[in-house]
């Protein structure tokens, strides 16, 4: 489990001591809920959410213990270092919006004639409650050849979980390689 600390200073000189101690800052959120400002050791954070099994993970700030999703982040633009990210808690029952990446699956016919699979959207928006939401949206693009897309409206419907993207949106083709 992750273990955090609560933020008593907000400012720009707490928050530039935390980052130089090796924190990052983190705002956690939900429905109902009062916004806690933490922040967690980035060695931690990064090795927590790299090997999670499911979209949410647990955390524990101070005496609290909840299960958080990752809603966003911002990394420095030039070394790519973490600076912030938000946590929204997953609360059973209620319906909000999750963020779920989409995995490609088999081999595209494609591959053989010079192409190349581009994910053009590596997460999807769906609204549920957080005990229906899919851990990962698979594609099968075996049968794609150079020039196939597959759309939000190609994907197959779950149950349970509406998919906020327009219909007409590219989630994955298979391009020529250049």
């Amino acid at each position: 489990m992750l273990e955090g600390i609560i933020r008593e200073s907000i400012g720009k000189k707490g928050t530039k001591a935390l980052r130089r101690d090796g924190y990052l800052i983190a705002n956690i959120y939900g429905k109902g809920l009062e916004n806690i400002h933490a922040a967690f050791k980035e060695n931690e954070y990064i090795r927590t959410v790299r090997n999670k099994d499911t979209l949410a993970f647990p955390i524990k700030i101070g005496a609290k213990e909840m299960n958080v999703v990752v809603q966003s982040y911002e990394a420095h633009p030039l070394t790519s270092k973490l600076l912030h990210v938000d946590l929204m808690v997953a609360q059973t029952g209620v319906l909000t919006h999750y963020h779920v990446p989409v995995v490609p699956e088999g081999d595209a016919v494609g591959l053989k004639n010079k192409g190349l699979v581009h994910i053009s959207k590596p997460r999807l928006r769906v609204k549920a409650a957080i005990e229906n939401v899919p851990n990962s949206i698979v594609v099968d693009v075996s049968k794609m050849d150079v020039g196939d897309a597959k759309m939000v409206r190609d994907i197959a419907k779950i149950e349970n979980v509406t998919f906020t993207d327009a219909d007409r949106v590219s989630v994955l083709s298979v391009i020529k390689a250049k």
